[in-house]
């Protein structure tokens, strides 16, 4: 064989090696893209599963301040009345007591209920001569009097209560023309 014979088969070789470090190339390149998507897949999920997690701890710590809360502003208002309770439980404890004393110390435990309520923001409403307005009372009862103004209350069977803007419990009461 002459050396040019054997120059054409080396550059082939040559050539066909060139073929093959480029596919390897190209195999590389594709297993480091699909490794590189691989991780950013395993990030997003790690993501979305610490961001779940911390979602369902804050719904927990959430639900748990709510009843929290409800409990602390249950025990305020049982601690506002509970000096109302002593001071019933004494009073029905006297054996020996006169009519007026009673009427004393029932008058005197109403006070304190009263005060206890408008330390807790809760305020009565309805009393007679007042304007009737149906979102703070209730008429259960109406009476034709030309003596008296349009809507005005005459009549008191049960007080209201508010608490700022909530109305508690609306007044029961009877109204004129």
């Amino acid at each position: 064989m002459s050396k040019k014979e054997k120059e054409p088969d080396i550059k082939e070789e040559s050539l066909n090696e060139g073929e093959e470090t480029n596919a390897e190339n190209e195999a590389a390149e594709e297993k480091t893209k699909e490794q590189e998507l691989e991780e950013q897949l395993a990030a997003a999920k790690d993501s979305y599963l610490r961001t779940a997690a911390e979602y369902a701890n804050y719904r927990a710590r959430s639900a748990k301040e709510k009843e929290q809360s409800f409990n602390n502003a249950k025990c305020s208002v049982i601690a506002e009345i509970l000096p109302v309770i002593d001071n019933l439980e004494r009073a029905i404890a006297i054996e020996n007591g006169d009519y007026e004393g009673l009427m004393k110390g029932v008058q005197m435990t109403y006070d304190g209920l009263m005060a206890s309520l408008e330390k807790l923001g809760v305020e009565a409403f309805g009393e007679s001569g007042e304007n009737f307005d149906p979102n703070f009372h209730n008429a259960v009862m109406h009476v034709e009097d030309e003596s008296l103004g349009e809507n005005v209350i005459t009549d008191v069977f049960q007080k209201g209560y508010k608490a700022g803007d909530k109305v508690i419990r609306a007044a029961m009461v009877k109204t004129a023309n």
